[in-house]
């Protein structure tokens, strides 16, 4: 497999940069689908994403980034950044020289994964979306608030275990897979970055706070959206309004997981995700009797978000 290369752009004087892990293209293998970014987490950077190479990389080129405010980019400017995290996504697509992307956005990337979409339609080929927080409670609020204090008073270890707690389901009446290993590593994840990264703190703080706007709704864009069933950020009933808001597209729960189903579930969520970007139904199928999956009506309804 060929080996991947990494490109460094700005958007608005910000740097920031991509990796591509690219399709084998010897004895002229043409790849099954468009190119396929990966957007994560405020901390997941370009390379968090070992189970998706290993999945999509045999079928297209994989493209993961350092977006303004994450890994190793610059750090985000004061006020609004959708505007720019757009702009930066674009970017990608117009150095990659491709037309169309599928995309897909998990947590903090869903926001910025469904405004291109919003905003650029004619540049997404597909759209997967996993762990949406359409809708943040009064609770978590106050839970995140505390986080961010421990933060500030320099309580890291603190920080790290109020805000991956707050993360994820920890009732045992509830069965998580690999919950207690998937805790262990968001904490470990959180405190790393603080240390490795001095925008880091910024970008959670963000990431744990900002509202992003999930309305308007969507079409023209094959689109599929997942949660965990005991996602504790946003219910899957809410995700699940959220997803009727887009034409046509598909929703499943994905059993003993939450919101972290990307860690707890690793595999499923690849393969659902690739099965849906090559056009191959037997993955999502499989999927879908193991959750319940449901296959929306392609009339979109209200925006979801309300309270």
């Amino acid at each position: 497999m060929p080996e991947e290369i990494i490109r460094t752009l700005s958007a608005d004087g910000v740097r920031y940069g991509y990796r591509v892990l690219p399709y084998d293209r010897s004895g002229g293998a043409v790849p099954r689908t468009e190119p396929t970014l990966i957007l994560g987490g405020a901390l997941q950077g370009m390379f968090g994403w070992p189970q998706m190479d290993d999945h999509l990389g045999p079928a297209t080129d994989v493209v993961t980034a350092d977006l303004p405010g994450m890994g190793g980019a610059d750090p985000l400017p004061p006020g609004p950044s959708a505007d720019l995290l757009r702009r930066a996504v674009l970017g990608i697509a117009d150095d990659l020289g491709a037309p169309r992307l599928n995309v897909f956005g998990f947590s903090y990337g869903t926001a910025i994964a469904f405004g291109f979409a919003r905003h650029h339609p004619e540049r997404v080929a597909r759209l997967a979306l996993g762990g949406v927080p359409v809708h943040i409670d009064a609770a978590q609020v106050a839970c995140w608030e505390r986080a961010r204090r421990q933060l500030a008073a320099g309580d890291r270890e603190g920080f790290a275990a109020t805000a991956a707690d707050a993360l994820m389901c920890l009732d045992p009446e509830r069965p998580v897979h690999r919950r207690e290993l998937a805790r262990r590593y968001v904490r470990r994840s959180f405190l790393h970055a603080l240390t490795r990264s001095p925008h880091a703190a910024d970008s959670l703080y963000r990431a744990l706070a900002d509202r992003p706007d999930f309305t308007g709704g969507l079409t023209g864009v094959p689109a599929l959206v997942f949660a965990g069933e005991h996602d504790t950020v946003t219910s899957p009933a809410r995700q699940r309004e959220f997803a009727a808001t887009i034409e046509g597209s598909r929703f499943l729960t994905i059993g003993e997981s939450d919101h972290w189903v990307v860690l707890e579930r690793a595999e499923e969520v690849a393969s659902l995700v690739t099965g849906f970007f090559t056009g191959r139904q037997q993955p999502v199928a499989a999927t879908a009797r193991a959750t319940g999956a449901v296959v929306l009506p392609r009339q979109a309804t209200a925006p979801a978000g309300r309270t």
